[in-house]
């Protein structure tokens, strides 16, 4: 195989902010499927397994795009230095922002595009995907069925105090989420509604999930799949795999488990060719 080349460009985001994006092609020149990969909540283009993902999906003949939702807080790097952006984020602007990549994407590649998005990455994927009918193909990877994810109790500080403190885990940086994004939730509760918008996807999906995650359960994606309104809807639900199917940040390697996943996605873009 080919070894992919990477090439950075930045996208005028949501609210103009600026979008980060990488894109990875292999082999020879000329215009290729294009598949955009979405992140999530405290995940940026360079967690862990998302380069890997890409370097396999240019690999497999694909235009892969990665890149950092305006209001992630990371710019170009790992490193949340933007937390401005953070504080201020909203999931429709996420969608504006998936929107100007799907525009991006099919206007650079063969007009062909599939969406792969990881927990709330997976859950902005599946809305696009519902409302997109230039999205040929789905994949989701541990993806959420709603975007407020937080104990009723933390809601209601939440709207009294106007912000909400976010732990990163892995390096116990705290970070702020302002109203900004609880407003919008309140006031877009139909647009952000992943599991209606699961009756509207048409097109071949692959919902992956792991048996033992503990930050979405599994029972939201036998629910999605359930909920699917596309005859070609797959649930694959990996024994034993948490929420990143075993993969780390910074990337320490694959696992069985992570290989399974990946190879059923690339499985699922090439079929849908």
């Amino acid at each position: 195989m080919a070894t992919p080349r990477l090439a950075k460009l930045q996208l005028k985001g949501a609210d103009g902010r600026p979008l980060p994006v990488d894109v990875r092609t292999a082999g020879s020149d000329g215009k290729r499927p294009a598949v955009v990969i979405c992140h999530g909540f405290k995940g940026f283009k360079d967690w862990g397994f998302f380069p890997f993902l890409a370097d396999r999906l240019a690999k497999a003949g694909f235009m892969a795009i990665s890149f950092n939702f305006s209001g992630s807080g990371v710019g170009e790097g790992m490193v949340f230095d933007q937390p401005d952006r953070f504080a201020h984020q909203r999931p429709t602007a996420d969608l504006q922002d998936l929107a100007t990549l799907s525009d991006w994407a099919l206007a650079e590649g063969s007009g062909w595009l599939g969406l792969v998005g990881h927990s709330r990455g997976g859950g902005l994927a599946v809305l696009q995907a519902a409302r997109d009918e230039r999205v040929k193909a789905l994949v989701t990877w541990a993806a959420i069925d709603h975007f407020l994810r937080w104990p009723d109790d933390e809601v209601a500080r939440w709207r009294r105090e106007g912000r909400i403190e976010i732990v990163n885990s892995r390096t116990g940086e705290v970070l702020t989420l302002l109203r900004d994004a609880l407003d919008d939730i309140d006031a877009n509760r139909a647009q952000l509604d992943v599991v209606a918008a699961a009756k509207y996807v048409r097109v071949p999906w692959l919902i992956a999930h792991g048996s033992a995650d503990a930050t979405v359960p599994v029972a939201v994606a036998q629910q999605l799949a359930a909920d699917s309104g596309s005859a070609r809807t797959e649930l694959l639900v990996e024994a034993g795999g948490d929420h990143g199917f075993g993969a780390k940040h910074p990337w320490a390697g694959s696992n069985p488990i992570f290989d399974d996943v990946l190879d059923q996605t690339v499985k699922l873009f090439a079929s849908a060719l």
